[in-house]
């Protein structure tokens, strides 16, 4: 199979404290997200990605008192799979007694900034899946973190995915070119106070055209900010309820769910 395996010399990985446990064979594996806040720039920044991955290893280690990261794998937005503590090695991010059961495959997304998986971060994790499948041992499973152990990991959008059965996204079809957003008016649509305007108005209609429930009477008030909010995490950006210049460009420009 094909994967674009980032190596542990390529992310300039730390040296482990020790040898790894031996892992054989696992039921599967299980999906992380990080638990923190991962920056939304790092989809269009690779660079950003390497720098993230380096961190949660400094953390692990220095942190958590971890021989090295705790993950077997990274999974980012540009479909590349970060080798962790990679093939045939104990991972330690699953909890205490279930680290043998499966191989742990992060995903960059956290429980802010950037929360929403982008579809070439699911290609990466389920090419990191494959890949252990192959050359790992691993069994069929593909489980949440949450599966077994309490905590909120991989959060609410990849575990969703989990549940649907972990489909490879867009089912092989190339989506229709998005159609571009009007200018950006120029100011910020927030609440409070209420806000007025035909701007506003343009924006409502553009979400009720995408489904929302919001009534376009040109007043930017509690609801507007709501489904705002609410977009905005499907969206995978900061949930501020302000339409700036991204969030304006996103209402026209974001794939809906239909496609």
């Amino acid at each position: 199979m094909d994967i674009d395996l980032v190596l542990r010399r390529d992310w300039q990985a730390r040296a482990p404290r020790g040898s790894y446990t031996q892992l054989d064979s696992t039921k599967g594996v299980k999906v992380h997200y990080t638990g923190g806040r991962v920056e939304p720039a790092i989809v269009s920044d690779h660079a950003g990605c390497v720098s993230l991955v380096r961190s949660i290893q400094a953390y692990h280690m220095d942190g958590n008192g971890w021989m090295d990261i705790g993950y077997s794998f990274v999974a980012c937005p540009h479909r590349k799979v970060f080798e962790g503590r990679g093939l045939h090695h104990l991972p330690a991010a699953n909890g205490p007694g279930l680290n043998a059961g499966h191989y742990a495959v992060l995903g960059l997304v956290g429980n802010a900034g950037l929360v929403q998986p982008p579809d070439a971060m699911l290609d990466a994790v389920l090419d990191a899946v494959q890949y252990v499948r192959d050359r790992g041992g691993a069994g069929k499973e593909i489980k949440g973190h949450r599966d077994g152990y309490s905590t909120d990991c991989p959060g609410d959008p990849l575990y969703a995915w989990i549940k649907r059965g972990a489909p490879r996204p867009g089912g092989g079809t190339t989506p229709p070119p998005p159609k571009g957003a009007p200018p950006f008016p120029g100011r910020l649509l927030k609440y409070p106070p209420v806000m007025e305007g035909e701007d506003v108005r343009t924006w409502q209609r553009q979400m009720h055209k995408r489904g929302y429930d919001l009534t376009v009477d040109g007043a930017y008030g509690a609801r507007s900010r709501d489904v705002c909010r609410e977009f905005q995490r499907e969206q995978g950006v900061e949930d501020d309820g302000i339409v700036g210049p991204l969030t304006w460009k996103l209402a026209w420009e974001a794939p809906t769910a239909d496609g």
